[in-house]
């Protein structure tokens, strides 16, 4: 009797680019010698890396929205005027 698992399962093969992606981390990580584990710290890296990206995406977006009314400031004010 077959039992599908409660997750998702994948298949990743160690050839091109994924092969170059694990090279680098090997470099990266010397520490870490099983593939596997070094594709979970791939993984990892690349989820704290977006969750850190998108954490900072408000503030970013504030900051552009109050650049752009300062520009607009400048049509309010007479440069002339002493």
């Amino acid at each position: 009797m077959f039992m599908s698992a409660p997750h998702q399962c994948y298949t990743i093969t160690d050839t091109g680019a994924v092969c170059d992606m694990l090279d680098l981390a090997q470099r990266h990580w010397p520490d870490v010698q099983d593939r596997r584990q070094l594709l979970l710290r791939l993984a990892d890296a690349g989820a704290a890396e977006f969750a850190e990206s998108s954490a900072a995406r408000p503030f970013e977006r504030r900051f552009e929205r109050q650049q752009a009314a300062l520009r607009g400031e400048r049509d309010f004010i007479d440069a002339e005027l002493d």
